[in-house]
């Protein structure tokens, strides 16, 4: 019994891989399809859900945030300020610094395409214990900083390729 369970725990795995990936790509279409009705790139439909995330961010912020550059960022907001989900507005705090936030039509959309998805998985999240639950948030959170890391190391290799 105890040799099948490195096998298991290896199918296991296997499976999880295969479940996170095929969630990736579900969500990738999703968000393709909501950036299409709202009528912007996947670059910049990325930096509005920032946007409606944090509400405000500097140009800067934005741009670290996206992983985008400083210059592509100005392009981003200039396209999402013409489609009326985005504004510049001065920092209260430093009236010379500006600040990007989303506008009553871009958080509007939000709720529209992504409201269904929040009613349809709320009853689902019932299933699982508060416990579960932070279970299911580390394992996001790990998720995310292990694709951060892997982003990092695509990115200096791009670097290097580039020289």
């Amino acid at each position: 019994m105890s040799s099948d369970f490195p096998d298991k725990r290896a199918e296991l795995l296997r499976r999880l891989g295969d479940e996170v990936r095929a969630g990736q790509r579900a969500t990738a279409i999703v968000d393709d399809l909501a950036d299409e009705l709202m009528g912007v790139n996947h670059t910049d439909g990325r930096c509005l859900d920032l946007l409606e995330h944090v509400g405000q961010m500097s140009a800067g912020e934005l741009a670290r945030a996206s992983g985008l550059t400083t210059g592509a960022i100005t392009g981003v907001i200039d396209r999402l300020e013409r489609a009326g989900y985005a504004r510049r507005v001065a920092d209260p705090s430093d009236r010379r610094r500006v600040l990007i936030e989303p506008t009553p039509a871009a958080l509007a959309a939000g709720q529209e395409l992504f409201g269904p998805l929040v009613e349809f998985v709320a009853p689902m999240m019932e299933r699982y214990s508060d416990e579960q639950l932070e279970l299911l948030i580390e394992f996001q959170r790990l998720g995310r900083e292990v694709n951060a890391q892997h982003a990092e190391m695509l990115r200096e290799r791009l670097e290097r390729r580039t020289k």
